[in-house]
């Protein structure tokens, strides 16, 4: 006998429960209902929280059912939000097959009944959490930024850090580049620049301050990728500027005037640098999962002077155009082989960059757009897979928009993974999960599900950055401010 559940009118207990039907009469509409987010035929990770949606066009009422054999839940009015406890009985009963879900809408005393659709319900579960930076879309100097974190599994949101508290009237502070070590959320760094700046990084309980700022380093360490096993983290170290374009459809740009790459040693406080070639821009160090490789790119420019002019560079900046590279890394000695070509984007005209392999080392996926490496103001910039085997590439066009695709990354089983896109409106990035198989082959992405489903359509920040964790992290906003602040030493024991 199939169960049911009843579901709400209305989402976060807006209006009281009322028993809901699913019409017994109505015209069959040939055409898929119109509803955001767009759900229909994706894949989702079994673990995911309850897909909610709205139906968009000006209806009287609504009535929504989800089913998967004997289980279905039933929602009534316009925003279908199906509770957490049924939401998970139904997806554990249609692992490896669908949940359809029928949409009926009244006018004018008439019932319709728009086409099904299906979510597919992939056995294959995906971390349960995810850390993000939320930002103004447009350029507001250091206000209001925040690193949050998500479970996956339900709706619940937390603050990690919080720059307000650093900031000033006098003195702004920005706070980016959030890290894990192999999804470790007691193993992570973040940065922050201007007011009480510096790298943060927890290790197992022990937090502290670092400055990696001298006189051989171009700026401190940004862009971090922990290495897979030991206590090192290799960083990007740049002279970075941005620019802003009065015709051009990409409004703001970022460069990177001048660039190396470095390794920070987190036990030994040791920083070195990995690579400084002449004439090359270095950016987005990745470890390979096994420990022994570092990807990266780099591209090649020439100042006329042989001297470092932000003028020259932001006049010159479309020929900035980066490949992907590797070098071979002894886990012993700690020491780095020459530089490898990975994928030739300058052969091509384009430029690649943000390298990221697959936890089983197959996979390489990158961003490939027309120029530079600041790739998530680019409208072109689209998500390519790189088959390491093979040595074949192409565009993922099951994830790719007519919009931005940019930061992305794994998740720890290799089945799924998260970026940031503009696909909605061409302004706020949104995370979007997509499922990989072990083909290499992507699914139809689907947008990260809120409580309440119009909560992206009036939220006035992006996404940046989207990283996912195997758990939560446990400190503080405050605390992280004290330690920003130097109220807390580098030994000093953070207690959970």
């Amino acid at each position: 006998m199939r169960r049911l559940f009843i579901t709400a009118i209305a989402c976060l207990s807006l209006l009281a429960c009322r028993q809901v039907q699913v019409p017994g009469q109505y015209q069959q509409v040939n055409m898929l209902p119109k509803i955001y987010p767009e759900y229909d035929d994706v894949t989702i990770p079994v673990n995911i929280a309850p897909l909610t949606f709205e139906l968009l066009p000006k209806v009287d009422d609504a009535v929504i059912r989800y089913s998967s054999g004997q289980e279905e839940i039933v929602c009534g009015g316009v925003k279908a939000c199906p509770g957490l406890e049924e939401w998970r009985a139904l997806t554990a009963a249609a692992q490896g097959k669908d949940i359809t879900v029928e949409v009926f809408a009244q006018k004018d005393g008439q019932w319709h009944r728009f086409k099904p659709f299906s979510i597919h319900v992939s056995p294959d579960s995906i971390d349960p959490y995810l850390s993000y930076r939320l930002i103004s879309p447009s350029y507001v100097s250091y206000e209001e930024l925040t690193l949050n974190q998500r479970c996956l599994e339900n709706y619940d949101e937390q603050v990690m850090v919080d720059n307000m508290l650093c900031s000033t009237e006098s003195g702004g502070q920005c706070v980016n580049c959030h890290n894990f070590q192999q999804y470790n959320p007691d193993r992570m760094q973040f940065h922050a620049r201007q007011a009480h700046g510096g790298t943060v990084i927890v290790y197992d309980g022990k937090v502290e301050k670092v400055n990696f700022q001298g006189d051989s380093l171009v700026s401190s360490g940004v862009y971090p990728s922990w290495h897979p096993t030991l206590p090192l983290i290799a960083y990007s170290t740049n002279k970075t500027m941005q620019s802003f374009h009065t015709s051009d459809i990409n409004k703001i740009e970022v460069l990177d005037a001048e660039s190396d790459l470095i390794l920070y040693d987190v036990e030994r406080h040791e920083v070195r640098k990995i690579s400084h070639e002449p004439n090359e821009l270095e950016v987005f160090p990745f470890w390979a999962p096994d420990g022994k490789t570092l990807y990266f790119c780099s591209a090649h420019f020439e100042y006329e002077n042989d001297t470092v002019d932000l003028s020259e560079i932001t006049m010159r900046a479309k020929e900035v155009k980066y490949n992907l590279y590797r070098m071979t890394f002894d886990p012993g000695s700690k020491t780095f082989g020459a530089r490898e070509l990975v994928f030739d984007a300058v052969a091509e005209g384009k430029s690649a960059t943000l390298p990221r392999i697959s936890p089983d080392g197959r996979w390489l996926l990158f961003t490939l757009g027309e120029w530079g490496c600041f790739h998530i103001w680019h409208r072109d910039a689209d998500l390519w897979m790189m088959d390491l085997q093979s040595g074949e590439a192409k565009a993922m066009d099951a994830l790719n928009s007519d919009n931005t695709e940019s930061y992305h990354s794994w998740s720890s089983n290799g089945r799924w993974v998260v970026f940031s896109s503009r696909r909605n409106d061409g302004v706020f990035t949104r995370p979007f999960i997509a499922h990989v198989d072990a083909q290499g082959r992507g699914s139809k992405p689907f947008e990260l599900p809120s409580e309440n489903p119009d909560y992206h359509h009036q939220l006035i920040k992006s996404y940046n950055v989207p990283e996912l964790m195997r758990g939560p992290v446990k400190f503080t906003p405050q605390q992280m401010a004290d330690v920003l602040k130097g109220k807390m030493t580098e030994t000093h024991m953070l207690h959970f």
